[in-house]
Protein backbone atom coordinates (compact mmCIF):
# COMPACT_ATOMS: atom_id res chain seq x y z
CA UNK A 1 0.00 0.00 0.00
CA UNK A 2 1.54 3.36 -0.99
CA UNK A 3 2.11 5.95 1.74
CA UNK A 4 -0.32 8.85 1.65
CA UNK A 5 0.95 12.35 2.38
CA UNK A 6 -2.51 13.92 2.20
CA UNK A 7 -2.08 17.09 4.25
CA UNK A 8 -5.71 17.24 5.37
CA UNK A 9 -5.64 13.66 6.71
CA UNK A 10 -2.28 14.23 8.38
CA UNK A 11 -3.52 17.41 10.04
CA UNK A 12 -6.58 15.59 11.42
CA UNK A 13 -4.34 12.79 12.72
CA UNK A 14 -2.16 15.33 14.51
CA UNK A 15 -5.10 17.21 16.04
CA UNK A 16 -8.03 14.88 16.64
CA UNK A 17 -8.13 13.68 20.22
CA UNK A 18 -4.44 14.48 20.70
CA UNK A 19 -3.17 15.70 24.08
CA UNK A 20 0.59 15.83 23.38
CA UNK A 21 3.17 14.72 20.84
CA UNK A 22 6.80 14.07 21.83
CA UNK A 23 9.33 15.34 21.04
CA UNK A 24 6.97 17.84 19.32
CA UNK A 25 4.15 18.00 16.77
CA UNK A 26 6.46 19.33 14.05
CA UNK A 27 8.73 16.28 14.35
CA UNK A 28 5.91 13.82 13.66
CA UNK A 29 4.40 16.04 10.97
CA UNK A 30 7.72 16.07 9.10
CA UNK A 31 7.94 12.26 9.39
CA UNK A 32 4.41 11.82 8.03
CA UNK A 33 5.03 14.19 5.11
CA UNK A 34 8.33 12.47 4.21
CA UNK A 35 6.56 9.55 2.56
CA UNK A 36 8.55 7.09 4.66
CA UNK A 37 6.62 4.12 6.03
CA UNK A 38 6.53 4.37 9.82
CA UNK A 39 6.12 1.50 12.27
CA UNK A 40 4.16 2.26 15.42
CA UNK A 41 2.14 0.51 18.06
CA UNK A 42 -0.31 0.68 20.91
CA UNK A 43 0.03 -1.72 23.84
CA UNK A 44 -2.86 -3.28 25.76
CA UNK A 45 -2.33 -5.20 28.99
CA UNK A 46 -5.00 -7.94 29.11
CA UNK A 47 -6.11 -7.33 32.70
CA UNK A 48 -9.73 -8.10 31.73
CA UNK A 49 -11.40 -10.31 29.13
CA UNK A 50 -12.68 -7.42 27.00
CA UNK A 51 -11.44 -4.19 25.52
CA UNK A 52 -13.35 -1.06 26.52
CA UNK A 53 -14.05 2.32 25.00
CA UNK A 54 -10.89 3.83 26.49
CA UNK A 55 -8.86 1.31 24.49
CA UNK A 56 -10.96 2.08 21.42
CA UNK A 57 -9.81 5.72 21.43
CA UNK A 58 -6.23 4.68 20.74
CA UNK A 59 -7.33 1.97 18.28
CA UNK A 60 -9.14 4.68 16.29
CA UNK A 61 -5.92 6.72 16.27
CA UNK A 62 -4.00 3.66 15.10
CA UNK A 63 -6.53 3.30 12.27
CA UNK A 64 -5.69 6.83 11.07
CA UNK A 65 -2.04 5.80 10.69
CA UNK A 66 -3.06 2.58 8.96
CA UNK A 67 -5.21 4.45 6.44
CA UNK A 68 -2.16 6.55 5.52
CA UNK A 69 -0.29 3.31 4.76
CA UNK A 70 1.85 2.97 7.88
CA UNK A 71 2.72 -0.30 9.64
CA UNK A 72 0.64 -0.56 12.82
CA UNK A 73 1.02 -3.06 15.63
CA UNK A 74 -1.49 -4.06 18.28
CA UNK A 75 0.75 -5.22 21.11
CA UNK A 76 -0.74 -7.54 23.73
CA UNK A 77 1.08 -7.03 27.04
CA UNK A 78 0.78 -10.59 28.24
CA UNK A 79 4.06 -10.18 30.15
CA UNK A 80 3.55 -6.63 31.49
CA UNK A 81 0.06 -7.65 32.68
CA UNK A 82 1.83 -10.03 35.07
CA UNK A 83 3.61 -7.03 36.64
CA UNK A 84 0.64 -4.67 36.69
CA UNK A 85 0.77 -1.06 35.51
CA UNK A 86 0.89 1.18 38.61
CA UNK A 87 -0.42 4.20 36.68
CA UNK A 88 -3.12 6.07 38.65
CA UNK A 89 -3.26 3.29 41.25
CA UNK A 90 -3.41 4.02 44.98
CA UNK A 91 -2.37 0.42 45.68
CA UNK A 92 -0.49 -2.28 43.80
CA UNK A 93 -2.49 -4.12 41.15
CA UNK A 94 -3.36 -7.75 41.71
CA UNK A 95 -0.79 -9.73 39.75
CA UNK A 96 -1.91 -12.14 37.05
CA UNK A 97 -0.42 -15.41 35.91
CA UNK A 98 0.60 -15.67 32.28
CA UNK A 99 -2.22 -18.15 31.68
CA UNK A 100 -4.74 -15.61 33.05
CA UNK A 101 -3.30 -12.73 31.03
CA UNK A 102 -3.12 -14.68 27.77
CA UNK A 103 -6.64 -16.02 28.26
CA UNK A 104 -7.98 -12.52 28.84
CA UNK A 105 -6.66 -11.40 25.45
CA UNK A 106 -8.54 -14.05 23.50
CA UNK A 107 -11.14 -11.65 22.05
CA UNK A 108 -8.96 -8.54 21.69
CA UNK A 109 -8.14 -8.89 17.99
CA UNK A 110 -11.73 -9.73 17.08
CA UNK A 111 -13.01 -6.70 19.00
CA UNK A 112 -10.38 -4.40 17.51
CA UNK A 113 -11.27 -5.62 14.00
CA UNK A 114 -14.34 -3.38 14.07
CA UNK A 115 -11.82 -0.54 13.63
CA UNK A 116 -8.50 -1.97 12.40
CA UNK A 117 -7.96 -4.12 9.31
CA UNK A 118 -6.12 -7.35 10.09
CA UNK A 119 -6.20 -8.71 6.54
CA UNK A 120 -6.00 -7.47 2.99
CA UNK A 121 -3.67 -4.64 2.01
CA UNK A 122 -1.48 -3.28 4.84
CA UNK A 123 -2.92 -5.43 7.65
CA UNK A 124 -2.35 -4.57 11.30
CA UNK A 125 -0.09 -6.97 13.18
CA UNK A 126 -0.67 -8.54 16.60
CA UNK A 127 2.38 -9.20 18.78
CA UNK A 128 2.84 -10.39 22.38
CA UNK A 129 5.53 -8.92 24.62
CA UNK A 130 6.06 -12.15 26.55
CA UNK A 131 7.91 -13.31 23.42
CA UNK A 132 10.87 -11.08 24.35
CA UNK A 133 10.33 -10.05 27.97
CA UNK A 134 9.69 -13.62 29.07
CA UNK A 135 13.16 -14.61 27.87
CA UNK A 136 15.01 -11.62 29.31
CA UNK A 137 18.00 -12.37 31.54
CA UNK A 138 18.88 -10.47 34.71
CA UNK A 139 21.88 -8.89 32.99
CA UNK A 140 19.53 -7.33 30.42
CA UNK A 141 17.23 -6.05 33.19
CA UNK A 142 20.24 -4.42 34.87
CA UNK A 143 21.14 -2.75 31.58
CA UNK A 144 17.65 -1.27 31.32
CA UNK A 145 17.61 -0.18 34.96
CA UNK A 146 20.89 1.73 34.50
CA UNK A 147 19.02 4.25 32.32
CA UNK A 148 16.72 5.45 35.12
CA UNK A 149 17.07 6.87 38.62
CA UNK A 150 14.97 6.10 41.66
CA UNK A 151 14.18 9.82 41.87
CA UNK A 152 12.68 9.74 38.36
CA UNK A 153 10.39 6.88 39.27
CA UNK A 154 9.36 8.35 42.62
CA UNK A 155 8.26 11.55 40.89
CA UNK A 156 5.23 9.73 39.48
CA UNK A 157 2.07 11.17 41.03
CA UNK A 158 0.69 7.91 42.37
CA UNK A 159 3.99 6.99 44.04
CA UNK A 160 4.23 10.41 45.70
CA UNK A 161 0.67 10.04 46.94
CA UNK A 162 1.29 6.56 48.30
CA UNK A 163 4.38 7.77 50.16
CA UNK A 164 2.38 10.61 51.71
CA UNK A 165 -0.31 8.14 52.75
CA UNK A 166 2.35 5.68 53.98
CA UNK A 167 1.16 3.01 51.58
CA UNK A 168 3.64 0.45 50.23
CA UNK A 169 5.35 0.78 46.86
CA UNK A 170 6.60 -2.59 45.64
CA UNK A 171 9.86 -3.02 43.76
CA UNK A 172 8.22 -4.87 40.87
CA UNK A 173 6.10 -1.75 40.19
CA UNK A 174 9.29 0.19 39.48
CA UNK A 175 10.11 -2.36 36.78
CA UNK A 176 6.89 -1.78 34.85
CA UNK A 177 7.94 1.33 32.86
CA UNK A 178 11.29 -0.33 32.09
CA UNK A 179 9.58 -3.40 30.64
CA UNK A 180 7.00 -1.38 28.71
CA UNK A 181 9.75 0.92 27.48
CA UNK A 182 11.77 -2.04 26.21
CA UNK A 183 8.84 -3.06 24.00
CA UNK A 184 9.76 -0.15 21.70
CA UNK A 185 13.35 -1.39 21.50
CA UNK A 186 12.38 -5.01 20.88
CA UNK A 187 10.08 -4.05 18.00
CA UNK A 188 12.40 -1.25 16.78
CA UNK A 189 9.44 1.05 16.17
CA UNK A 190 9.32 4.66 15.04
CA UNK A 191 6.57 5.63 17.46
CA UNK A 192 3.93 4.77 20.02
CA UNK A 193 0.36 5.85 20.68
CA UNK A 194 -1.27 5.72 24.11
CA UNK A 195 -3.67 7.46 26.43
CA UNK A 196 -2.43 10.57 28.22
CA UNK A 197 -2.18 8.53 31.42
CA UNK A 198 0.49 6.41 29.71
CA UNK A 199 2.84 9.35 29.04
CA UNK A 200 5.43 8.33 31.65
CA UNK A 201 5.64 4.79 30.28
CA UNK A 202 5.84 5.98 26.67
CA UNK A 203 8.61 8.44 27.53
CA UNK A 204 10.50 5.59 29.23
CA UNK A 205 10.45 3.94 25.80
CA UNK A 206 11.87 7.12 24.25
CA UNK A 207 14.70 7.06 26.79
CA UNK A 208 15.59 3.44 26.00
CA UNK A 209 15.33 3.91 22.23
CA UNK A 210 17.86 6.75 22.39
CA UNK A 211 20.19 4.90 24.76
CA UNK A 212 20.09 1.48 23.11
CA UNK A 213 19.38 2.17 19.44
CA UNK A 214 20.34 5.83 19.05
CA UNK A 215 16.88 6.46 17.61
CA UNK A 216 14.33 9.23 18.16
CA UNK A 217 10.93 7.70 18.83
CA UNK A 218 7.75 9.78 18.74
CA UNK A 219 5.07 9.34 21.39
CA UNK A 220 1.53 10.54 20.74
CA UNK A 221 -0.75 10.75 23.78
CA UNK A 222 -4.50 10.96 23.32
CA UNK A 223 -7.00 12.82 25.45
CA UNK A 224 -8.87 10.76 28.02
CA UNK A 225 -12.62 10.30 28.04
CA UNK A 226 -13.54 11.67 31.46
CA UNK A 227 -16.80 12.27 33.29
CA UNK A 228 -17.84 15.56 34.87
CA UNK A 229 -15.71 14.82 37.95
CA UNK A 230 -12.57 14.34 35.85
CA UNK A 231 -12.46 10.56 36.31
CA UNK A 232 -11.60 8.59 33.21
CA UNK A 233 -14.06 6.09 31.81
CA UNK A 234 -12.85 2.55 32.42
CA UNK A 235 -13.32 -0.65 34.34
CA UNK A 236 -11.41 0.66 37.35
CA UNK A 237 -13.90 3.50 37.75
CA UNK A 238 -17.00 1.32 37.36
CA UNK A 239 -18.34 3.25 34.34
CA UNK A 240 -16.85 1.15 31.57
CA UNK A 241 -18.41 0.72 28.14
CA UNK A 242 -17.03 -2.64 27.05
CA UNK A 243 -16.71 -3.59 23.40
CA UNK A 244 -18.46 -6.80 24.45
CA UNK A 245 -21.57 -4.88 25.57
CA UNK A 246 -24.89 -5.54 23.90
CA UNK A 247 -26.21 -2.81 21.59
CA UNK A 248 -28.85 -1.98 24.19
CA UNK A 249 -26.29 -1.58 26.96
CA UNK A 250 -23.81 0.40 24.86
CA UNK A 251 -26.45 2.82 23.59
CA UNK A 252 -27.99 3.22 27.05
CA UNK A 253 -24.67 3.83 28.79
CA UNK A 254 -23.80 6.66 26.40
CA UNK A 255 -27.24 8.19 27.01
CA UNK A 256 -26.34 8.36 30.72
CA UNK A 257 -23.24 10.46 30.04
CA UNK A 258 -23.34 14.07 31.17
CA UNK A 259 -24.03 16.76 28.58
CA UNK A 260 -20.48 18.04 29.02
CA UNK A 261 -19.13 14.79 27.57
CA UNK A 262 -20.96 15.03 24.24
CA UNK A 263 -18.40 16.98 22.17
CA UNK A 264 -15.42 15.03 23.52
CA UNK A 265 -17.30 11.76 22.97
CA UNK A 266 -17.79 12.64 19.30
CA UNK A 267 -14.13 13.62 18.96
CA UNK A 268 -12.61 10.59 20.67
CA UNK A 269 -15.04 7.76 20.00
CA UNK A 270 -16.48 8.34 16.52
CA UNK A 271 -15.37 9.17 12.99
CA UNK A 272 -17.74 12.13 12.65
CA UNK A 273 -15.76 14.96 10.94
CA UNK A 274 -14.22 17.57 13.23
CA UNK A 275 -15.99 20.39 11.39
CA UNK A 276 -19.35 18.78 12.17
CA UNK A 277 -18.39 18.27 15.81
CA UNK A 278 -17.56 21.98 16.08
CA UNK A 279 -21.04 22.84 14.76
CA UNK A 280 -22.59 20.47 17.33
CA UNK A 281 -20.59 22.08 20.14
CA UNK A 282 -21.58 25.59 19.05
CA UNK A 283 -25.22 24.54 18.71
CA UNK A 284 -25.34 23.18 22.27
CA UNK A 285 -23.63 26.32 23.57
CA UNK A 286 -26.28 28.35 21.73
CA UNK A 287 -29.12 26.66 23.60
CA UNK A 288 -29.96 23.59 21.49
CA UNK A 289 -31.29 20.56 23.35
CA UNK A 290 -28.21 18.38 24.08
CA UNK A 291 -30.41 15.28 24.34
CA UNK A 292 -30.78 15.08 20.56
CA UNK A 293 -27.02 15.22 20.06
CA UNK A 294 -26.45 12.67 22.80
CA UNK A 295 -28.77 10.27 20.99
CA UNK A 296 -26.75 10.82 17.81
CA UNK A 297 -23.54 10.20 19.79
CA UNK A 298 -24.92 6.95 21.24
CA UNK A 299 -25.88 5.82 17.74
CA UNK A 300 -22.47 6.68 16.25
CA UNK A 301 -20.54 4.93 19.02
CA UNK A 302 -22.67 1.80 18.83
CA UNK A 303 -22.34 1.80 15.03
CA UNK A 304 -18.57 2.26 15.18
CA UNK A 305 -17.95 -0.70 17.46
CA UNK A 306 -20.92 -3.04 16.85
CA UNK A 307 -22.21 -2.12 13.38
CA UNK A 308 -25.19 -0.38 11.75
CA UNK A 309 -27.76 -3.03 12.65
CA UNK A 310 -26.67 -2.99 16.29
CA UNK A 311 -26.92 0.81 16.41
CA UNK A 312 -30.52 0.66 15.12
CA UNK A 313 -31.33 -2.03 17.66
CA UNK A 314 -29.85 0.00 20.52
CA UNK A 315 -31.71 3.15 19.49
CA UNK A 316 -35.02 1.32 19.13
CA UNK A 317 -34.64 -0.37 22.50
CA UNK A 318 -33.82 2.90 24.23
CA UNK A 319 -36.76 4.70 22.64
CA UNK A 320 -39.31 1.97 23.36
CA UNK A 321 -38.16 0.49 26.65
CA UNK A 322 -36.34 3.31 28.42
CA UNK A 323 -38.02 6.49 27.22
CA UNK A 324 -41.55 5.13 26.80
CA UNK A 325 -41.20 2.39 29.41
CA UNK A 326 -42.53 -0.31 27.09
CA UNK A 327 -41.49 -3.89 27.59
CA UNK A 328 -39.22 -5.33 24.90
CA UNK A 329 -40.90 -7.52 22.28
CA UNK A 330 -38.65 -10.47 23.13
CA UNK A 331 -38.26 -11.23 26.84
CA UNK A 332 -36.01 -14.15 27.82
CA UNK A 333 -37.89 -16.94 29.55
CA UNK A 334 -36.62 -19.21 32.35
CA UNK A 335 -37.95 -22.08 34.40
CA UNK A 336 -36.53 -21.39 37.88
CA UNK A 337 -35.48 -24.13 40.28
CA UNK A 338 -37.53 -22.39 43.00
CA UNK A 339 -40.49 -20.11 42.31
CA UNK A 340 -39.45 -17.06 44.32
CA UNK A 341 -38.32 -13.63 43.22
CA UNK A 342 -34.70 -13.97 44.39
CA UNK A 343 -34.17 -17.23 42.49
CA UNK A 344 -35.65 -15.76 39.32
CA UNK A 345 -33.38 -12.72 39.57
CA UNK A 346 -30.27 -14.90 39.96
CA UNK A 347 -31.13 -17.68 37.51
CA UNK A 348 -32.42 -15.11 35.01
CA UNK A 349 -28.99 -13.46 35.26
CA UNK A 350 -30.44 -10.12 36.31
CA UNK A 351 -28.19 -10.16 39.41
CA UNK A 352 -25.07 -12.21 40.19
CA UNK A 353 -26.12 -13.48 43.64
CA UNK A 354 -28.92 -13.77 46.21
CA UNK A 355 -27.34 -10.99 48.26
CA UNK A 356 -27.44 -8.69 45.23
CA UNK A 357 -31.08 -9.71 44.70
CA UNK A 358 -31.90 -8.69 48.26
CA UNK A 359 -30.09 -5.38 47.82
CA UNK A 360 -31.94 -4.61 44.57
CA UNK A 361 -35.29 -5.33 46.22
CA UNK A 362 -34.47 -3.24 49.28
CA UNK A 363 -33.52 -0.34 47.01
CA UNK A 364 -36.85 -0.57 45.18
CA UNK A 365 -35.32 -1.64 41.90
CA UNK A 366 -37.35 -4.83 41.27
CA UNK A 367 -40.88 -5.13 39.87
CA UNK A 368 -43.20 -8.09 39.44
CA UNK A 369 -45.81 -7.52 36.73
CA UNK A 370 -45.17 -3.74 36.96
CA UNK A 371 -45.63 -3.68 40.76
CA UNK A 372 -42.69 -2.89 43.02
CA UNK A 373 -41.50 -5.90 44.99
CA UNK A 374 -41.24 -5.26 48.74
CA UNK A 375 -40.52 -8.75 50.07
CA UNK A 376 -37.37 -10.76 49.39
CA UNK A 377 -39.32 -14.04 49.62
CA UNK A 378 -42.02 -12.94 47.15
CA UNK A 379 -43.45 -15.95 45.32
CA UNK A 380 -43.78 -16.00 41.51
CA UNK A 381 -45.75 -18.14 39.09
CA UNK A 382 -45.60 -19.12 35.45
CA UNK A 383 -46.36 -16.18 33.18
CA UNK A 384 -45.05 -13.53 35.60
CA UNK A 385 -42.67 -10.89 34.28
CA UNK A 386 -39.84 -9.81 36.56
CA UNK A 387 -38.09 -6.51 35.91
CA UNK A 388 -34.85 -5.14 37.41
CA UNK A 389 -34.16 -1.48 36.89
CA UNK A 390 -35.43 0.06 33.68
CA UNK A 391 -33.99 -2.30 31.12
CA UNK A 392 -33.77 -5.88 32.34
CA UNK A 393 -36.68 -8.34 32.07
CA UNK A 394 -37.26 -12.07 32.41
CA UNK A 395 -40.42 -14.12 32.07
CA UNK A 396 -41.21 -17.05 34.39
CA UNK A 397 -42.02 -20.30 32.57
Amino acid sequence: MPISVNKQKIEELLLRGVENIYPRKEFLEKELLSGRRLTLYVGYDPTASTLHIGHAITILKLRQFQELGHDVIMLIGDFTAMIGDPTDKSAARQRLTHVEAFSNSELYQKQASSILKFDGENPARVLYNNDWLGEMKLTAVLELAANFTVQQLLERDMFEKRMQEEKPIYLHEFLYPLMQGYDSVAMNVDGEVGGNDQTFNMLAGRTLMKAMLGKEKFALSTKLLVDNTGKKMGKSEGNMIALSDTPEDMFGKVMRWTDGMIARGFELCTRVPLQEIKIIEESIAGGANPKDYKSRLAYEITKTFLGDEAAEKGREFFANVIQHKDKPEEIPEIKPSVYDIATVLVEGKLVPSKSEARRAIEQGGVKLNDEKVEVYTQEVKAGDIVQKGKRFFVKVA
